[in-house]
């Protein structure tokens, strides 16, 4: 795990597609954000890792909890 990973911390697993879009409502509240794709890492270097379909969502430790809250509100009215 490389310096800038450690200093982060996953907010969220799921489809791209979701990441994608919280990664635009995040970076609208100027949290930056990385995405981590075990799977596809794993392609790419020869062996197997991560399921497919799953990536991480992470973003810096300060900014956690906020992003915890984006998260619920947003994908809160799916679960109603």
């Amino acid at each position: 795990m490389s310096n800038e990973e450690s200093t982060y911390e996953t907010v969220y697993t799921g489809s791209e597609v979701n990441i994608q879009y919280l990664q635009s409502i995040l970076k609208k509240a100027s949290i930056h954000s990385i995405v981590k794709n075990n799977f596809e890492s794993g392609l790419r270097a020869g062996f197997g890792g991560g399921l497919p379909g799953q990536v991480q969502l992470l973003v810096e430790r300060s900014h956690l909890e906020e992003a915890q809250k984006i998260v619920e509100a947003t994908f809160s009215s799916e679960n109603e």
